[in-house]
């Protein structure tokens, strides 16, 4: 194949993952501002913010976070908390990964910046795991999902950030930022798997509710995720018994 056509290839992959991923911008920018927002109004100033927001890129990780901050949680517990929320990006790398063993570590490195949620629920239906051979059109895909994303949360954290003194809290954005939230998290409950892991979760985030720091949510997520890697594994037992 010419290089001007595997040129063309990729621009052509791109549109289709931007046409794929288009519904969820209006979802994803949501989420951003109220995430923008609840920044500014933990304390944050507005530089820590944008700060914040273009390093982290992980908006579940940031609304962990921050109540945290200012209940002056001790470091190990934020870090913690970031760190178990964001566990699932390592899942979500480690299955795409082979798609991109072709590229240098620097571009890989890149790539991995972008990867969310979305990028795991469309990526792989696209691509499925018998075609890691296959190297055409899987980086145009990935940016046409990864980059759209990337300026819809931008975009909307921005604008909450610099919303955040300007919109009265009786308003009640924040029940956007949930609602984007379901919108990301539907699609991604694609098997059994997965929805055993978000109904423990749940269950246990209302449990552990009154927990100090808010590690309820820490105690929900690895209770979600080890319930969705026993059903997983049960469910592959029985498939190779099949």
């Amino acid at each position: 194949m010419t290089q001007p056509a595997s040129i063309d290839m990729e621009k052509r992959a791109f549109r289709e993952g931007f046409k794929a991923c288009a519904p969820t911008m209006a979802g994803i920018f949501a989420w951003g501002m109220v995430t923008g927002m609840a920044m500014v109004k933990t304390g944050l100033t507005i530089w820590q913010a944008l700060g914040m927001t273009f390093l982290v890129f992980a908006g579940s990780a940031q609304l962990a976070a921050l109540p945290l901050m200012a209940a002056s949680a001790p470091v190990w517990v934020v870090f913690l908390t970031a760190l178990v929320v964001n566990l699932r990006f390592v899942i979500f790398a480690a299955a795409i990964a082979p798609h991109f063993a072709h590229l240098p570590w620097y571009k890989r490195v890149w790539h991995g910046y972008f990867n969310a949620d979305i990028t795991m629920a469309l990526f792989p239906v696209r691509f499925s795991a018998d075609t890691v051979h296959q190297t055409e059109g899987k980086v145009g895909y990935f940016n046409g999902i990864g980059y759209p994303n990337w300026c819809a949360w931008q975009a909307g954290s921005v604008f909450g950030i610099l919303m955040a003194s300007q919109i009265p809290q009786s308003w009640g954005i924040e029940f956007a930022g949930t609602l984007a939230l379901l919108a990301v998290t539907i699609p991604l409950t694609i098997n059994s798997a997965a929805l055993v892991g978000v109904v423990v979760a749940g269950i246990a985030a209302v449990v552990a509710a009154s927990m100090p720091y808010r590690l309820g949510l820490l105690v929900a997520v690895i209770l979600g995720m080890v319930a969705a890697m026993i059903v997983d594994t049960a469910l592959d037992k029985k498939k190779e018994k099949a």
